[in-house]
């Protein structure tokens, strides 16, 4: 199978790449289930690159819904080194109007649902998460979207929260006496197992609204949102083109490795299924 260094995770609204040339779909089977969809396999800008769309194409799965850990495991199976990952957000700032982009580089957790490792079933692994994001990539990342000619903003804390409903006014103004900066729901649990998996990992966050805090804002709803939603598409394909063309050929996660000072259950007492299913993201620390 030829290693795909490049992944893309497209979100809301995006669930095609119309540059990429399309070689094949490549259906994965995963020891947690089926991922979102397909993974698209094409080049674009030269390189191979696997697309999948997050939420399945005609969007089908709320954000509770995704198996992030088939879909992260999907990507590395395929020899993925750097995801990409494209989402709409909510804005907590009135600096970041919609259709500007976020290139956060911390997460806050309101999620209570969600399966977020690949650890467990007799093997415990801590991986470091102090910074959640890899910060080579989100520099390409940001930069081209800066190419693309849209307004970016760099860093920042991303809240992840469980959804489908959008905020209540108290959680929106209670992100925003915080200091966070955009609200979404789906990256945290893709940064996570990313970086479990020895991948690199950012996010070109789409802002889509105020959230339900701008008191001269109408409440967000989801009919607003998919309108600006379409006009951010347009920008995010041209942003991920040119975050690919940045990416260096060959060059590797600066995460390869983290996993031989992670994992601490001793090798002899994994278990063999465990063993099997994990083998890879975890067979060249376990002998």
């Amino acid at each position: 199978m030829d290693k795909i260094e490049i992944g893309v995770i497209g979100g809301s609204g995006l669930y095609a790449m119309e540059r990429l040339e399309v070689l094949e779909e490549r259906q994965i089977e995963t020891p947690f289930g089926d991922p979102s969809d397909a993974f698209i396999i094409g080049e674009l800008e030269g390189r191979k690159v696997a697309f999948l769309p997050r939420h399945a194409r005609g969007h089908r799965l709320l954000p509770s819904e995704l198996n992030y850990r088939a879909n992260l495991y999907g990507m590395k199976v395929l020899g993925v080194e750097w995801v990409v990952s494209v989402s709409a957000v909510g804005s907590l700032k009135i600096d970041y109007p919609p259709r500007d982009i976020v290139v956060p580089d911390q997460f806050y957790d309101r999620t209570r649902h969600r399966a977020d490792t690949f650890f467990g079933n007799g093997l415990v692994g801590h991986v470091s998460f102090g910074d959640p994001v890899c910060a080579e990539l989100s520099g390409w990342m940001a930069e081209g979207a800066e190419a693309a000619g849209a307004t970016v903003h760099r860093g920042g804390t991303y809240v992840c929260m469980e959804g489908p409903q959008f905020s209540t006014r108290a959680e929106s103004e209670e992100y925003r006496s915080r200091g966070f900066d955009v609200v979404g729901m789906t990256n945290l649990q893709e940064a996570k197992l990313a970086r479990e998996a020895e991948m690199s990992y950012g996010t070109l966050a789409m802002v889509t609204d105020y959230d339900c805090w701008h008191e001269e804002e109408d409440e967000v709803s989801s009919d607003a949102v998919m309108e600006v939603i379409q006009a951010n598409v347009e920008v995010a394909k041209e942003a991920v083109r040119e975050t690919v063309r940045r990416i260096p050929v060959g060059r590797t996660s600066p995460f390869r490795g983290i996993l031989r000072h992670s994992l601490v259950t001793d090798p002899a007492l994994v278990p063999r299924a465990t063993r099997e299913a994990l083998a890879p993201i975890v067979g060249p620390y376990l002998g």
